[in-house]
């Protein structure tokens, strides 16, 4: 394969990575629960704000589906649900200290 075709091929693994963490929230969530102890439904709701309930429950079930969220329901009345980060969700946040290191340093305040 020549160089100009190697050059224009797809990455696949940052296709895979797109697709994962691709949703409008996932990368915030991943934030919250992991840099800032947020761990329950009601506080990660109120912490995104804008987010609605379906919204937030839709990208947490992808975010536990594709294994960087692990769920613990207590069983307990009124209903208490926790979401922590898996092995898999520790790893990616040294990618996200990265990330917001170089955001802080690159992008203008808003």
């Amino acid at each position: 394969m020549r160089k100009t075709e190697m050059a224009v091929q797809r990455c696949k693994t940052m296709s895979r990575i797109q697709k994962i963490l691709g949703g409008k929230w996932k990368l915030e969530i991943l934030y919250y629960i992991g840099f800032c102890d947020v761990r329950r439904f009601g506080a990660l709701r109120r912490q995104l704000g804008e987010i609605t309930e379906s919204s937030l429950t839709k990208q947490l079930r992808e975010l536990e589906a594709d294994g960087f969220l692990i769920r613990q329901d207590f069983q307990e009345v009124p209903p208490r649900v926790e979401y922590t980060l898996s092995g898999l969700g520790r790893s990616f946040m040294e990618v996200m200290d990265c990330m917001k290191t170089w955001g802080n340093c690159n992008l203008p305040e808003e």
